[in-house]
Order: C-alpha cells, then structure tokens, then sequence
C-alpha cells in the first residue's frame, strides 16, 4: 500500500511541476527566489549545514560520486545530491549510498499539497528542498551536491559551500545557458563564492579567464587542475575528486592514502549508488552502458571504447533528445562501427525521421527501431567473441532498457 502512496505522490509531483528531463527548457525556473521561499517554509537551517558544490558540462555525477564515497571511506555521514534519476526518483537523495526512504518522501509531498502556496516552484525546486530537509535531519557532516543545470542561477546556488568544483565546460542546454563556451563558463562560474576555494578541473583559453575573473571578484582562492593527455574520463574524475577531499582535509587531522582511495572506488556504487557511466551491463556478450549525451560526453566515450576495443566489432546502440545538435554527434561516430538507432519513451526523444534525415548518418551501417527494448534484445544477440556492444547517447534509454 505504501508502495501505491508513493507513486501517487511521485506522479503527482511529475504532473504538477514539470520536470526537466521529461519535458525540457520549459520546466528551466531562472531564479533562487522560489527555491529560498520554500526553504523558509520548512525552516531547513542551511547555513549550519556542510556543503560541496559541483558544476560543469560533464562528470558531474561521477566527480560527485567518487567525492561521496571518499568521504564516507572516512567515516564521515555523506548526503549525496544527484540528478537525473535513471529508475526510481530516490536515486537523486542520498545518505552513505542508502536511498530517501519512500516514507518520507510522501510525507514531504503532503506537506507540500497541504500548503496553499501562492507560487509554483519547479520539480527541480521542490526535489532539492527535499534532499536538503532530508540531509539536515540525518546529522550530515558533509553533503556533495551536483548542480542540476548550469549554475548562476540553479536551485542548489542557494547554498554556501566549504568548496566549489567545476569540471568542464562544453556546449549543451545551449537554449538556456548560451551557444558559446564563455557564456556556458559564465553561467558555471555562478557557483563561485566569496572567500570560498575553487577548483577547475579542465579548462581553455576562451574559458579560464572567466573562472580567474570571478574568483577575483570573489576572493576566491582558484586553482586549476593540470590536465593529463591520454587520461581516461574516469580517471580525470577520479583524480578531480581526489583533490577536492584533499582539499577538505586541509587543516583537519585525517589521513589520506592509496588504500583509502582504492576502496572509495572499489565501494563506489554501495557507498553512492554509481552507476550508467561506462557500466559493464553483461560479460557475454560484453556490453557497456553510458549516459554520455552532449558531444564532449560522447566524443570521449567513444575514445574510451576505441582505446580499450581496438580488436573488436563494435555495434552501438543509440538514442537521443530532441535538443542534441545531431550534426555534431553524428560526426563523431566511427564509420567502421555498426548501430543500431532508436526512439524511447516520453516526449523529449529524438524521432527516427530526424536520425534518417541526418547526413552523416546516412552514411553509417544502422538498423532502426522504434522501440528501444526491441533494439536492447538485438544488441544481446552479438558475437560473444567478436563483438561488443555499447549503449549510449541519453539516461532515459538507460532508464528503459535496464
């Protein structure tokens, strides 16, 4: 029965504030007011509270996740914030890995019907101040929060944190933050805070002078990760989150070693609940799954895979939202690979007509589907010595095939 209770609420919640990665720019809120309104509202006393602010283009949610479990390898109680959520809406609020009970979420969402407000905060909005309500009455000593989208004016700007991050800088969302790097860095620099560190892990000559800027205005003390070619994306947001515990360390007597971070990574996904980013979905036949979806994402992933596989048959699976520049991505994809192209559920998908219509896809080896299961079925029945399978392009074809 409480299982019943908590989809009604979820639903709800789904229908009456639009969320992000259903519907797309129109559930955007560009504001804070909304968000400290109803931080108010539950008198949630954030400013006690203990924060690391994490935005960027791509690694966010891997970057946060490493973060989390360094921390919880070091005994600390870790919140984790991430978004968006690939099966259940709890994935996004966590507590050393251990999902928001479903209890608890129905009764935030009845306290939220039962309250005549005279404004309509986003699902965005209303989801943050859940977790944030959810981290304060855990007793978090230290809560990572992935920015849900650019970071001026995100929802988690409410906060001031010990630390801020920023990844990378690549375009995408361009209908919100901008079409060029500077006005994307612009809107990521938004997190930067007075007097408060900041650490950039990638960074060009269009973007650093932006993040120096605003971290001068701030006071900011900056530092800019020194960038290792041949790095795996992994292992970029490895060591990224490794220099951001490093830094929480300073002035705290803590130990620091190999051993801890082997067994951050090696209790990732107990610890936070990690997963769709390079996944191994199945050993025969192999088959990976990715939630790269912008053209940085998917440019490195592929890499990755031509790196790793360069002695075998790669056959990709592949969806998208209707918001990806097509032509861009499309580019990127080795002509030597098969695919098979596909539609998912909901109305952000990328229709067959517009892969069809596509040039650079033309020119492919590609098989399409109108149903991603049945394309997901296909992509099992590879050679288990020659082949293997990759699936990437969108978490919501994450969200429908596993």
């Amino acid at each position: 029965m409480k299982n019943d209770a908590y989809q009604d609420k979820i639903q709800w919640l789904f229908q009456q504030f639009p969320v992000f990665q259903k519907v797309g720019e129109s559930a955007y809120k560009p504001t804070l007011e909304n968000t400290e309104r109803l931080i108010n509202l539950f008198s949630i006393p954030i400013d006690s509270m203990k924060f690391v602010h994490v935005a960027g283009t791509n690694g966010k949610g891997s970057t946060c996740s490493i973060l989390a479990s360094l921390l919880t390898e070091s005994d600390q109680r870790v919140g984790l914030f991430t978004s968006p959520h690939i099966k259940d809406f709890r994935e996004r609020i966590r507590v050393d890995g251990v999902m928001i009970e479903k209890a608890e979420v129905i009764t935030f969402i009845d306290q939220i019907q039962d309250t005549n407000l005279d404004f309509q905060p986003s699902f965005f909005e209303i989801t943050w101040v859940l977790a944030l309500s959810h981290f304060y009455h855990s007793k978090c000593d230290m809560i990572v929060v992935e920015t849900g989208l650019g970071g001026r004016l995100d929802a988690t700007n409410t906060i001031s944190p010990l630390l801020s991050v920023i990844t990378n800088i690549g375009l995408d969302h361009t209908a919100i933050l901008g079409d060029t790097m500077t006005q994307i860095a612009n809107e990521k620099a938004g997190i930067i805070k007075q007097n408060t560190p900041i650490l950039i892990g990638e960074s060009t000559a269009e973007t650093r002078p932006i993040f120096q800027q605003k971290a001068s205005a701030c006071n900011a003390p900056i530092t800019f990760i020194e960038e290792q070619t041949e790095e795996s994306v992994m292992e970029c947001n490895k060591r990224l989150a490794i220099l951001a515990f490093q830094e929480l360390l300073k002035d705290k007597k803590r130990d620091f070693s190999d051993e801890l971070v082997d067994k951050a990574i090696t209790n990732i996904h107990k610890n936070t609940g990690f997963y769709g980013r390079n996944q191994v979905f199945s050993k025969s036949p192999l088959i990976i799954l990715d939630a790269a979806h912008n053209e940085m994402g998917i440019e490195r992933f592929i890499q990755e895979i031509q790196r790793a596989y360069s002695d075998k048959n790669i056959v990709a699976l592949y969806g998208a939202s209707n918001d990806k520049e097509l032509d861009k991505i499309s580019a990127l994809f080795p002509s030597t690979w098969r695919y098979l192209i596909t539609t998912f559920s909901g109305q952000r998908s990328m229709k067959l007509e517009q892969f069809k219509a596509n040039k650079n896809i033309q020119q492919l080896d590609v098989i399409y589907y109108e149903n991603s299961q049945k394309a997901f079925s296909t992509l099992q029945k590879i050679n288990t010595k020659t082949d293997i399978g990759i699936v990437f392009g969108s978490f919501f074809l994450l969200e429908e095939i596993i």
